[in-house]
C-alpha cells in the first residue's frame, strides 16, 4: 500500500531544491522525503534526486522549485521537467503570509523598528539591494560548469565540488 502511494506521488508535482550538476540542459533536484522505519516506528529523512529538463536555465543552485514528471522520458536520466521556481535562493519568503524574511524577523518589522529607534550604521537596507545574479563572474560562479573532484592536484580549480 505504502509503495503504491509513493509511486503515485512521483507522477504528480514535487517540491525540491536545485543542486549542482554537470548535465547540459538539465538540472539536478533534491527532493526530501520522510521514510517510516517499521521496526522503530520513526520517520527518517531520505533524499531522492531527479534530473529535470530545464533548457531555459530557469533555476540555479539553491533555488526551491516545483517539478513535474514527463509523460515519457527524454533520456535514461531525465524524467521530470521544471515547472516554476517557487523560492529563489537567498530571497526567503514566509509561505504562510507571503512576506519577505530576514533571519527570524519579517523585513517590514525590521524597517518599522529602525524608524522607531533610529537606523544603525551597520544595518542592511533590503530595498536598495541588487537582485541575485549581479555578481556573476566576479564572486558568484554558480553558472559555471561544475564537476566532482575525486583527486587532489597541485592546482586548485574553483569550479570543483
Amino acid at each position: 500500500m505504502a509503495r503504491n502511494v509513493a509511486d503515485a506521488a512521483k507522477k504528480f508535482l514535487l517540491l525540491g531544491q536545485c543542486v549542482p550538476t554537470v548535465k547540459q540542459n538539465a538540472t539536478k533536484i533534491r527532493v526530501k522525503r520522510l521514510e517510516l522505519d517499521e521496526n522503530l516506528l520513526m520517520y527518517f529523512r531520505k533524499d531522492e534526486f531527479y534530473y529535470c529538463h530545464d533548457p531555459e536555465k530557469k533555476c540555479r543552485t539553491g533555488d526551491v522549485v516545483l517539478i513535474k514528471a514527463l509523460p515519457h522520458k527524454l533520456t535514461k536520466l531525465i524524467t521530470h521537467e521544471v515547472k516554476e521556481v517557487v523560492y529563489p535562493f537567498g530571497d526567503v519568503t514566509d509561505p504562510v503570509t507571503g512576506e519577505k524574511v530576514a533571519k527570524e524577523k519579517y523585513r517590514d518589522d525590521i524597517e518599522k523598528q529602525s524608524e522607531l529607534y533610529g537606523k544603525l550604521d551597520s544595518s542592511f537596507d533590503y530595498s536598495k539591494a541588487p537582485a541575485r545574479g549581479w555578481q556573476e563572474g566576479k564572486k558568484n560562479f554558480t553558472e559555471k560548469p561544475t564537476y566532482t573532484k575525486f583527486h587532489v592536484f597541485d592546482e586548485n580549480d574553483p569550479y570543483a565540488i
